[in-house]
């Protein structure tokens, strides 16, 4: 469809989806997991008059994306989109990868079970990107029988349908790469995020970019070096815990200062059209400490899920080598959120012998003032989806 064709009127529908708990540990407050059955919300966004056989699905572990500008567009163009949020919708600091993926298989059985789509097209946006690869790849192979704090999850036995094609756009690795590319190394005690090294310090005002290979080395490896250190405090208090035998099973923690990526400073590391000095979440000193960082909340078990690079099982490279469907792979040249790497590493990794990769020069994260970019976004996804019979 080209910028000329006509534009769909759409209705926004909501959507509950809801099935029994198999979870043994139950992670979700309130009414939507703690009675014995998972209570899942969504928006299903459908051009009134056009009937369609294929479906969709937006969905990102910790927040809802009907509110994003592509979902919509899509829909305007006549195709029909969910953007489906997971039992950990707008708060992650109990989210277990695992049981967003049960969520996920949840959706795209009632789409094709109750609504009767023929077709499903995975739509991974952002954080739903190394989702949409978690779940696809055990989809088609079904391996993981417990989390990676060790609790039986029912990844094998959802029946988790594999959808028929994915689009991966604006997407990270996984939310565990991400966090090791933007926690703050200079932390030298958990419990006084004051205590820091100076040596380490992004922000400290006699370090100015550009970078030294040495330093971004040793600034790196000790970003790996914090998160195993957090992640072994972590696995030694879940096995006291154990080792108590009592009712006490899970703790929160806070882990502050998670924003010092020195990408967002010097625009020479990976070079592309970002705008330096600034990202997604705003100043990204203010950012690094403040309430709503990465990993800021997190339980015992979802740090291992969903933070921990070394036991996450949504690593995005590792489970794109588990996929077979059609893949089309679409950077943001000026994504001022998803490290420029991060989408050619998806491709190269994929399995899928039909893989297409992209890049939308000039194109935030979010499309904002760019309704040129987002025009073009939605003629790349149309052609591709057409050409593999995926539109009616």
């Amino acid at each position: 469809m080209s910028k000329d064709s006509p534009l769909h009127d759409t209705q926004a529908e909501w959507v509950h989806v809801e099935f029994p708990e198999q979870a043994a540990f139950k992670s979700v407050y309130g009414f939507a997991g703690s009675l014995g059955t998972i209570h899942l919300e969504g928006v299903r966004y459908v051009p009134k008059g056009v009937k369609s056989r294929t479906l969709l699905v937006f969905m990102h572990p910790a927040t809802t994306l009907q509110l994003l500008p592509m979902p919509r567009a899509l829909a305007a163009r006549g195709l029909h989109v969910l953007c489906a949020g997971s039992r950990y919708a707008r708060n992650d600091s109990a989210l277990i990868m695992e049981n967003v993926a049960v969520d996920l298989g949840a959706y795209i059985r009632h789409a094709r079970e109750t609504w009767g789509y023929e077709k499903i097209v995975l739509m991974g946006w952002s954080g739903g990107g190394s989702l949409s690869l978690f779940y696809q790849s055990q989809a088609e192979r079904p391996t993981i029988t417990h989390t990676p704090a060790g609790d039986p999850c029912a990844i094998t036995t959802a029946g988790l349908i594999p959808a028929d094609a994915m689009i991966f756009q604006a997407a990270h690795v996984s939310r565990a790469v991400t966090f090791a590319d933007w926690i703050d190394p200079s932390v030298v005690d958990e419990n006084d995020p004051d205590r820091r090294d100076p040596e380490l310090d992004l922000y400290h005002p006699d370090r100015k970019p550009p970078y030294s290979a040495e330093f971004l080395a040793r600034f790196r490896a000790a970003q790996l070096a914090r998160i195993r250190r957090r992640t072994a405090w972590v696995k030694e208090t879940l096995e006291t815990l154990k080792k108590r035998g009592g009712k006490e099973m899970e703790r929160g923690f806070v882990t502050h200062r998670t924003m010092a990526e020195p990408r967002f400073l010097d625009g020479a590391i990976d070079p592309n059209d970002r705008p330096i000095g600034t990202c997604f979440m705003g100043v990204p000193e203010t950012a690094n400490n403040g309430p709503i960082g990465l990993a800021r909340f997190s339980t015992l078990r979802s740090w291992l899920s969903q933070w921990s690079p070394d036991d996450t099982n949504a690593h995005g490279e590792k489970c794109a080598a588990g996929i077979h469907v059609p893949l089309l792979a679409i950077e943001h040249s000026a994504d001022d959120a998803v490290p420029q790497p991060h989408t050619r590493r998806i491709f190269d990794a994929a399995a899928s012998a039909d893989k297409s990769m992209a890049v939308i020069r000039g194109a935030n994260h979010y499309f904002v003032g760019q309704p040129e970019h987002l025009q073009q976004a939605g003629d790349l996804c149309m052609d591709w989806l057409r050409q593999r019979g995926l539109l009616d």
